[in-house]
């Protein structure tokens, strides 16, 4: 009789570096992916573990992990041995902390496959996050137990060049302690930084007489910078002084439709509220998409005209249907009135013959689109594939030129549910300090399912049209970008923040208490 073998798992010990998700690397990416069961611990921000969850297997499964380290280690090689792949997620390093290395040493007196995956330390990344270097001798720790520290070597480093520590905040009165006993000057700069790498990192400088005072109210897990580096963090601290940072930003868009607003907003610093205004639907009757598809296939059409993305996912959903691809699109031109539009085409590996290159709108692509010619344009005939609300102006303007337009609702929109009481009312009250709309049809179904944004809300329109509509529900825009597209847009809101920092800045305090400007580039000023 043949016995079956029995799959054997594997245990990893990774770190997750100090908090910002990004400081994941790609061996502690490809083990978590990969997990059958992730244990973590309370010191792993939340913000991380939400990006863990979402990319890793549908059935694997999170707790956190709770007892001694003997404990934890027999979960761990209790699941290997059930043939799962198990992996404690720990915040920093993991030989950063002495509880994680017993668990190590447990584990590795049984025949339990496992690694160990090196993470940056919570004290040393969040230094460089804090814009502290730390020069000349250093030492970077993350500790677990004060009362261990040897402060005298600690004291040593701080005269010589620079330190940083991670500790719990209510340990900071003994950090303090220890350092004045050990003989460290009173008046030597401290920085001490709460939710590093996060998205509301702050840090408060002082002295080593001062900071647990400046550091009342930080809570959790701290890094604490001691020494000369510290000096130069008004010129070198980079994380907290990116231009959106810390300003919260409604963006009225589904998740689909919301990545690369989102993922650009963060990379300035601020945290996106991503609030579905719209759901698309498919038409009402299919008809006329069948009627267009099988135009595209034989030849009836000259031009496929792409308004929106949702426009080129109907489009190729309804091939995909039919068991079509992009070689069906041989001999039809396509134009796109913006670019992540024409990405949108691009990524069915199809290269869009026009796109505006001035304003990014019907009457952009109106201004660029040439006149039907009966000799040079045998075929006088334009898809134009859009939602069943579109405006009539860009096909009026492609008559006026001669050509025949087949006006196809190719997907409705349908105002989505209103969110959820406390974001209705952020809305109202003025808890999102600036609103991005990239359509006319997001500003009337926001303030339709959760009210007008408030008058201290900076409100970024993505071009012309949108920005009427936004006039007509008696906003005021702030904020409307050159060209018409997303990062741009983004960009836009970037530079009016630097812009709002800059007169500020120059402004008497007085005045800043007076200022009617608002968010958090106000606050840092008050």
């Amino acid at each position: 009789m043949t016995r079956t073998r029995k799959p054997v798992g594997r245990i990893a010990f990774v770190g997750a570096g100090p908090g910002d998700p990004g400081l994941l690397t790609r061996r502690a990416h490809d083990a978590l992916v990969d997990a059958d069961q992730v244990i973590y611990d309370r010191g792993v921000p939340e913000s991380l573990l939400a990006v863990v969850r979402a990319e890793a297997r549908d059935d694997a499964e999170f707790t956190p992990a709770e007892g001694a380290p003997g404990d934890v280690a027999k979960v761990l090689i209790s699941a290997a041995r059930s043939g799962l792949n198990a992996v404690h997620l720990v915040a920093g390093d993991p030989f950063g902390h002495d509880s994680v290395v017993k668990e190590v040493q447990a584990v590795a007196r049984t025949a339990a496959h496992f690694e160990v995956v090196p993470g940056v330390g919570q004290a040393e990344g969040v230094a460089t996050y804090a814009g502290v270097p730390l020069p000349g001798v250093r030492t970077a720790a993350d500790v677990e137990d004060v009362s261990a520290l040897d402060f005298e070597a600690l004291a040593t480093a701080v005269g010589r060049g620079s330190l940083a520590l991670a500790v719990d905040a209510g340990d900071l009165a003994a950090v303090r302690d220890g350092l004045l006993a050990a003989g460290v000057d009173g008046t030597t700069g401290v920085g001490v930084t709460g939710d590093g790498t996060g998205e509301t990192q702050y840090t408060t400088t002082s002295t080593v007489d001062s900071f647990v005072a400046a550091a009342l109210g930080f809570t959790g897990r701290v890094v604490l910078t001691v020494g000369v580096g510290v000096g130069q963090r008004d010129k070198l601290s980079w994380w907290e002084n990116r231009p959106l940072y810390g300003w919260k930003v409604l963006v009225p868009r589904t998740k689909e439709q919301a990545g690369v607003m989102s993922a650009r907003l963060r990379a300035y610093g601020a945290i996106p509220c991503e609030v579905p205004t719209i759901a698309v639907e498919p038409p009402r009757t299919p008809a006329q998409m069948e009627r267009a598809v099988k135009g595209l296939v034989d030849g009836r059409y000259a031009w496929v005209i792409f308004t929106s993305v949702n426009a080129v996912r109907a489009v190729w959903e309804k091939f995909a249907e039919h068991g079509l691809d992009a070689r069906h699109f041989g001999g039809v031109k396509i134009a796109c009135i913006g670019e992540a539009t024409a990405d949108a085409v691009r990524a069915f590996g199809i290269q869009p013959e026009l796109i505006p290159t001035g304003e990014q709108s019907s009457e952009g692509l109106l201004a660029e689109f040439s006149p039907h010619d009966e000799i040079l344009d045998p075929v006088g005939r334009v898809l134009l594939p859009r939602a069943d609300i579109a405006t009539e102006t860009l096909a009026a303007g492609l008559t006026e030129r001669g050509w025949e337009v087949d006006d196809v609702t190719a997907y409705r929109t349908v105002r989505a549910a209103p969110p959820p009481a406390e974001i209705r009312d952020a809305i109202k009250s003025g808890g999102f300090d600036a609103v991005l709309f990239t359509s006319s049809s997001t500003v009337r179904n926001l303030v339709g399912i959760a009210g007008k944004p408030h008058a201290r809300t900076v409100v970024a329109v993505i071009g012309p049209k949108t920005a009427e509509t936004a006039t007509e529900f008696g906003l005021r825009v702030d904020v409307q970008p050159p060209h018409a597209s997303v990062p741009d847009l983004v960009e836009a809101l970037a530079a009016y923040a630097v812009e709002l920092r800059e007169k500020l800045a120059a402004m008497p305090a007085k005045q800043r208490r007076g200022s009617k400007v608002q968010g958090p580039t106000a606050l840092r000023f008050r």
